[in-house]
């Protein structure tokens, strides 16, 4: 079995750093790049694209709510049109700023709040979807498994990728349970690596209100955020090889 592992990456702004990036991008095959709205900025932008590319990582773009202060995991009151702008908007300057590495970016992967509400609201993530097609018809984009945002980008045509979480709990619906409910994250390394082993063989998930459910991934997320992303992409990376897994970047399949 084949499976990728990203994680969010080039989250601070300005002299304000967030997570082990240089660390991070030793471990994983894709990064999610932040474009300025929730996080990062030019410079940040510009030196992640960098470290990545020197790693041979494949990147993609992270465009998430305007909102530095809230990190992009609060809902700011927009139509779906705007949101698509928004997220056009983001994903042309992460794409500018590559140009300059040069590397490219290859898909788009929606940030916190942004993701979530895409994962449940069919017209937002029919705007994002429209909006990613009308920038480039060769960009990927990676969703949630099983939610809207998948149905959107598969119902246009673009390249599709389901994503699951390593440290992020379930709920019945396909969603992420929300940050500071009961569940909403696994910390535990060898917590969300068992998880994960009986993910791959069964193809099911564990979910905190309800039956497992049945899931498609492409790729595992760990939030590089986290304080112990390092250690836990790391543990992943390790013991799924172990159990026979090969990793491979999503989009270059």
């Amino acid at each position: 079995m084949q499976i990728d592992l990203n994680s969010d990456l080039g989250e601070g702004f300005g002299p304000w750093g967030m997570g082990d990036d240089e660390t991070m991008l030793g471990l994983v095959d894709s990064a999610n790049i932040a474009c300025g709205g929730h996080a990062s900025d030019p410079e940040t932008m510009y030196a992640t694209l960098k470290l990545a590319a020197e790693q041979g990582v494949v990147v993609g773009a992270h465009p998430g709510f305007n909102d530095r202060e809230g990190f992009g995991r609060r809902v700011i009151p927009m139509q779906p049109g705007e949101i698509g702008r928004m997220v056009a908007a983001q994903v042309g300057a992460l794409m500018a700023i590559a140009k300059q590495v040069p590397v490219q970016v290859q898909y788009v992967k929606p940030h916190g709040a942004l993701g979530n509400l895409a994962a449940r609201d069919k017209e937002v993530a029919r705007a994002i979807a429209e909006a990613v097609r009308n920038i480039d018809t060769e960009l990927g984009i990676l969703a949630i498994s099983g939610t809207c945002l998948e149905h959107a980008a598969k119902a246009i045509g673009l390249s599709t990728y389901s994503e699951i979480f390593a440290d992020r709990g379930y709920l019945s619906t396909g969603q992420l349970v929300p940050r500071g409910q009961a569940g909403a994250m696994i910390h535990d390394t060898d917590e969300a690596v068992k998880r994960l082993i009986s993910f791959l063989k069964t193809g099911v998930m564990p979910v905190v209100d309800g039956d497992p459910i049945k899931l498609e991934a492409h790729s595992i997320c760990v939030h590089g955020d986290s304080a112990g992303a390092v250690a836990m992409a790391r543990g992943i990376r390790d013991q799924l090889s172990a159990e026979g897994v090969e990793f491979s970047a999503f989009a270059t399949r």
